[in-house]
């Protein structure tokens, strides 16, 4: 048996072979009894989901034994009428998450020995997938203040380059990319370079420069806009996410999607979200409050955090990243340390409930006073 399996591993991609496995934030831990777990570890809704998105779950599981729809068609025109028929639903490509959008683009415009830019601290998925089809990522570091440089990127750009990827929220930092400044980015990046564009926490952005890809799409930019539903709409369990590009590019990316790729409770889940615009509202308004609450305290304790855009914030500890999380998560809270995407030493909380975050400001307090 071993023969065979060291026979059959010449065949192996060694860039594949290597660890770049995404690890997320964890599942929710067991404490003792008495003891109220608060996740803040993952950037998931605090609220859950909508009713309706349940009750469209539900009525899809009792036909679970039939095939779902075999296209997406249903939920790309859904997605239509969310972005107020601004593009048409052939400018949307939906697949199971973000991620596996991320994945897609990558497949699709990838090949051994292109590169790809990225800007640490990011979400790895940018690198690990790159890495899986033989590409390189090319970093580019943010500046102190985490914030895109910009200029740097344009420099680095090669013949060999593919892809440029941004995030706005960016995850884990929370800073964005302001409307002028991805306006003058685009302009100049080269017309065979495409212009990856994360904007996953873009409904909790609030900042008046803020800016979607919306606008560039229309205007024919060559820029991919990443979207998920496990954010805003608490979709996280159900897998489901988006894109959207200029025609041309999401008519390519389409030819790769599969038949019956969404499964019915997902298509039907998502559709239903997108028709719950109050859910959203809500989700939205919590985060808001939210985030000036937990911000507010952070200064209080006097604990460096850096400003965010999304419902998150990436802080620095007062002690050790590690020692820091195993603190909180034996008082029932956890979070994030975000080394492994470029930030060591520093820990991302996401926003929760009132009560959630409560508890968190004060295990810091306790933290602080021991």
């Amino acid at each position: 048996m071993a023969r065979y399996s060291n026979e059959l591993k010449t065949g192996f991609k060694n860039y594949i072979l290597e660890d770049s496995t995404y690890k997320g934030g964890g599942r929710k831990i067991t404490m003792p009894k008495g003891v109220e777990v608060h996740k803040l570890s993952s950037n998931e809704n605090p609220l859950g989901c909508s009713s309706q998105v349940k009750r469209a779950i539900e009525d899809a599981l009792k036909d679970i034994s039939i095939y779902p729809d075999n296209t997406d068609i249903r939920l790309r025109e859904a997605l239509s009428r969310d972005f107020g028929n601004q593009l048409t639903e052939d400018y949307f490509v939906t697949a199971n998450s973000g991620s596996e959008i991320i994945d897609i683009i990558s497949k699709v415009f990838l090949s051994e020995g292109d590169e790809v830019i990225v800007s640490q601290p990011c979400f790895l998925p940018y690198t690990a997938f790159t890495r899986w089809m033989g590409a390189s990522a090319i970093n580019v570091p943010m500046t102190k203040d985490y914030d895109y440089d910009l200029d740097a990127i344009l420099e680095a750009i090669t013949g060999r380059t593919k892809l440029v990827f941004l995030a706005s929220p960016n995850n884990p930092s929370g800073n964005y990319i302001p409307f002028d400044e991805l306006s003058r980015f685009l302009e100049r990046v080269p017309k065979n370079v495409i212009v990856v564009y994360d904007e996953v926490y873009r409904h909790f952005a609030e900042a008046k420069d803020y800016t979607s890809a919306l606008p560039f799409v229309q205007k024919g930019y060559n820029i991919i806009a990443i979207n998920s539903f496990s954010k805003t709409y608490g979709l996280a369990g159900l897998r489901v996410g988006y894109c959207y590009a200029p025609l041309e590019i999401s008519n390519y990316i389409r030819k790769v999607c599969k038949p019956f790729l969404l499964s019915s409770p997902a298509l039907e889940g998502a559709i239903a979200a997108l028709d719950d615009m109050d859910f959203v509202q809500r989700t939205v308004d919590l985060i808001s409050k939210e985030r000036r609450f937990v911000l507010k305290g952070l200064t209080n304790l006097g604990i460096k955090f850096w400003s965010t855009q999304g419902n998150f914030v990436l802080i620095d500890p007062p002690i050790g990243d590690l020692d820091f999380t195993q603190f909180l998560q034996d008082k029932g809270i956890m979070v994030r340390p975000v080394g492994n995407f470029g930030a060591p030493g520093k820990v991302r909380i996401s926003f929760g409930t009132r009560p959630a975050n409560e508890a968190m400001l004060e295990a810091i307090k306790d933290l602080l006073n021991s």
